[in-house]
């Protein structure tokens, strides 16, 4: 049953994703620990996925989420609807290589980043997931990649 659920839900995460010709225009909650220990919430929008196993996501090297991860890179992402709610807790990277930046550079980062996936401030989230609880097909499971 699990891997029935793995699946739907890395269908799921993958429909959300900048890199999927069917995005649109999810997004989805990361959640790290903040400075003072309590957890925070954004919202971003990933750029590209490998079922549940991990996601990239886009942001700037002065965010307040590199600045947390650097301290903590513990983790969970969410994508919610009233269908469905896949839930993965993890661990993530701050990525500055140029190539990973190319490859999941996306037009709408034009508006935050006016030189490109070569923007010295431009960097990638790459989160990759440890355990998870899906709601998927009316159906709750857990446990761990």
């Amino acid at each position: 049953m699990n891997g029935e659920s793995i699946t739907r839900a890395g269908q799921i995460v993958a429909a959300n994703t900048v890199k999927n010709a069917v995005y649109k225009g999810e997004i989805c909650n990361l959640s790290l620990i903040d400075e003072d220990g309590y957890p925070t919430t954004s919202v971003l929008t990933p750029a590209a996925a490998e079922g549940i196993n991990w996601l990239a996501l886009c942001t700037s090297l002065d965010s307040n989420a590199v600045r947390r991860i650097k301290k903590c890179n513990h983790a969970s992402v969410s994508f919610t609807s009233g269908e469905y709610c896949v839930n993965l807790v993890g661990e993530v990277e701050v990525i500055t290589n140029a190539d990973v930046k190319r490859e999941m550079w996306y037009d709408g980062l034009i508006n935050h980043f006016p030189a490109g996936a070569d923007d010295p401030n431009y960097c990638v989230l790459k989160f990759t997931t440890k355990r998870y609880k899906l709601f998927v097909d009316w159906k709750e499971v857990e446990g761990t990649l």
